[in-house]
């Protein structure tokens, strides 16, 4: 399974590639307020979505951009083709392709792959999580002489409260903060240990499927109950070394 899904997410990474820099205005679209959509992004969930079902038939696939495909083992691939389409338009880097399976109510497996910044991870149950093919150490201690929390606010979340998320970190956390404008690479930054914990207010469950298992493997704590999260719905959590974790668990 896992060679052939790294072997999907790189050749969805080529196809992306081939349109990142050679977008023309005609190939972008508002869902809402700086929340846009491009053709590359449906061609990469297209690609991504046939291959699961040529592979997988018996398993659906739920995208974010329309893919609905109901199967019958129960297992779920919930794809975010380009997350980070921001910056994937404005040509940065902080973007990437994320494939998880969900299974029995629950994050089981990921990949990620980040092919302008050269990163692909990818772990969960019974693998262990792996950047570029070598296996990755668990989070390391939480230091609060040089703490970092990443922060993800989505439209979604009232301005009133993006506000005090905000006041919180900068007057009372004694917490540094990043905002990269994509959820998956914010993951990326706390897999990697750029960043201690991460804030998400008004994400979507493809934002952080991929790579959800891989940060529990790691080591990390959460104050998300998937039991009772839907597909579908919005989120509200913090992720990270379990310090962080307890200092923001208000927020969630």
């Amino acid at each position: 399974m896992f060679h052939s899904l790294t072997e999907l997410a790189q050749d969805a990474g080529h196809l992306a590639m081939s349109h990142f820099g050679r977008l023309s205005a005609t190939s972008i679209d508002m869902k809402g307020p700086l929340d846009l959509v491009t053709i590359a992004d449906r061609d990469v969930e297209t690609l991504i979505q046939q291959r699961l079902q040529r592979d997988y038939p018996d398993d659906g696939v739920f995208g974010e951009e329309g893919s609905a495909i109901t199967g019958t083992s129960g297992r779920i691939w919930v794809v975010d083709p380009i997350d980070g389409t921001f910056n994937f338009v404005r040509g940065g880097r902080q973007w990437a392709i994320s494939i998880g399976l969900y299974d029995n109510g629950k994050p089981v497996w990921g990949i990620v792959h980040a092919p302008s910044a050269g990163i692909t991870i990818t772990g969960g149950r019974d693998d262990a999580p792996r950047l570029n093919g070598d296996v990755m150490p668990k989070l390391a201690p939480f230091d609060p002489r040089r703490a970092a929390v990443g922060v993800s606010l989505g439209n979604d979340c009232p301005a009133s409260e993006r506000v005090e998320i905000m006041r919180f970190l900068l007057e009372d956390s004694g917490m540094m903060f990043r905002n990269c404008n994509s959820a998956t690479h914010a993951l990326i930054e706390l897999a990697t240990g750029e960043v201690d914990g991460h804030i998400g207010y008004g994400e979507s469950t493809w934002d952080v499927m991929a790579l959800w298992p891989v940060l529990v493997a790691l080591g990390a704590v959460s104050t998300l109950d998937w039991a009772t999260q839907p597909l579908e719905k919005k989120m509200r959590y913090v992720i990270g070394k379990p310090e962080v974790v307890e200092a923001c668990r208000h927020l969630a």
